[in-house]
């Protein structure tokens, strides 16, 4: 294949993009697949419908929502009225609805059933991917073997047996002791 902008030839189909130019290829190899016409894609059917996981976390939001509202306004008239009435339902109220909401949070995130995938007579459709023009060469990360065998291996030498250098102080020793030597 070939870059349809700066006519580079292509390594292999898979490539997106050309080497020389940039020019994205993506479409160039829809079209050759195709036999030179482009492709229609249908378009999944949009759906409004809220999933039952998510409805239910909805609910319980509200209701922790609604119970910051209500108990402090039940807990206001409770107090400006005699009335044991707005005691009770303030009681009632903040149990229900500040336990209620997250149980209820709580219970559609784990038990109800989520958002489904879009589907074609029960089978699920995979992302379309752009078909390969021919399988990709692979190269190899190293150069062929050579020809001549590798060396025989050896040990290594034993450093051991090696001189060790003289001391920077031997020197000067050695001066000290004859200039003692003839002294005595």
């Amino acid at each position: 294949m070939h870059c349809p902008h700066c006519g580079q030839q292509q390594v292999s189909g898979v490539i997106r993009f050309c080497s020389r130019c940039g020019f994205p290829l993506e479409g160039t190899i829809q079209l050759l697949a195709n036999g030179g016409q482009l492709p229609i894609y249908s378009a999944a059917p949009e759906t409004t419908e809220i999933s039952p996981r998510k409805k239910g976390v909805k609910q319980g939001g509200m209701l922790l929502l609604l119970g910051v509202v209500l108990v402090p306004a039940l807990g206001v008239l409770y107090g400006f009225t005699d009335v044991n009435l707005f005691g009770f339902l303030t009681a009632l109220a903040s149990v229900l609805l500040f336990i209620g909401g997250p149980l209820r949070m709580l219970y559609a995130a784990i038990f109800e059933e989520g958002a489904k995938y879009p589907t074609t007579q029960g089978s699920y459709i995979p992302p379309l991917n752009p078909p390969q023009l021919r399988n990709p060469v692979r190269v190899g990360a190293l150069p062929p073997p050579s020809v001549a065998p590798a060396p025989s291996w050896r040990p290594p030498s034993v450093t051991g047996e090696l001189v060790r250098p003289p001391s920077v102080t031997e020197h000067t020793t050695r001066l000290l002791n004859k200039d003692t030597d003839r002294q005595d």
